[in-house]
């Protein structure tokens, strides 16, 4: 039986001690890294090294971060996590509209950033093969994608269209943020963008339906500023 091939990681990040940091406990959690201290030389690296994932600092040296990530997505769709310090909000926003898959705010610590790529590479993988399991499953939530059913814990709940859509849309992108103006689009459509107060009702009332806890939920869970998240275990 074959192994299964070593995850690769092209780290695209200026401060020297992170790279030394992730250079020495990438191998041990599984992953090979790859490293480049500026834009150019990130492009040319994700070229050359065809990676699963890239890690991008937003703010490079040589080349503002939403750019490069605009530079990628017009030829490869390897997930990108970017890495952001605490004040670039809106920069954030720009970034996963462009076509970031996640981002991690700087300091991070080691189990998150690793969490967040091994839940973006199960996400990639996932939608692979989307079309031949349309049955979604994260804890005791489950989506019937076929059916149009949803369970929790076994007991059947009934959505409303739009909640019904929202969850799906979710659901679509599992474990990655979606930003308050990618739900808004998907779900109500491109005239309704601005339309902020409607997702905060709907998704205030799909945590009633799934959350055990709605102050504290387990799966839909808010990112601040950004968006939601659904999260998978």
């Amino acid at each position: 039986m074959s192994e299964r091939p070593i995850p690769t990681v092209l780290l695209i990040e200026d401060e020297p001690e992170i790279r030394r940091f992730l250079r020495t406990t990438f191998p041990e959690h599984g992953f090979r890294i790859y490293e480049a201290v500026t834009g150019a030389d990130g492009l040319v690296q994700a070229e050359a090294r065809n990676p699963d994932l890239i890690l991008l600092d937003l703010g490079l040296p040589d080349m503002d971060g939403v750019q490069i990530i605009k530079r990628l997505r017009e030829w490869t769709p390897v997930p990108i996590i970017v890495l952001s310090v605490r004040d670039q909000e809106q920069t954030k926003v720009a970034a996963l509209g462009l076509g970031a898959d996640d981002y991690v705010t700087k300091p991070f610590g080691l189990n998150e950033l690793l969490a967040r790529m091994r839940a973006t590479l199960r996400h990639t993988a996932r939608a692979a093969v989307a079309d031949s399991d349309p049955v979604f499953t994260t804890g005791d939530l489950r989506v019937d994608l076929g059916r149009r059913q949803v369970w929790v814990a076994e007991k059947e709940v009934h959505l409303t269209p739009i909640e019904y859509k929202l969850l799906t849309t979710l659901v679509k992108y599992a474990g990655k943020v979606v930003t308050h103006r990618q739900l808004l689009k998907e779900v109500w459509g491109p005239l309704h963008v601005d339309e902020s107060h409607y997702l905060r009702v709907y998704m205030r009332q799909l945590r009633y339906k799934l959350e055990a806890n709605p102050a504290h939920p387990r799966y839909l869970v808010t990112e601040l500023g950004v968006g939601y998240r659904l999260k998978t275990e």
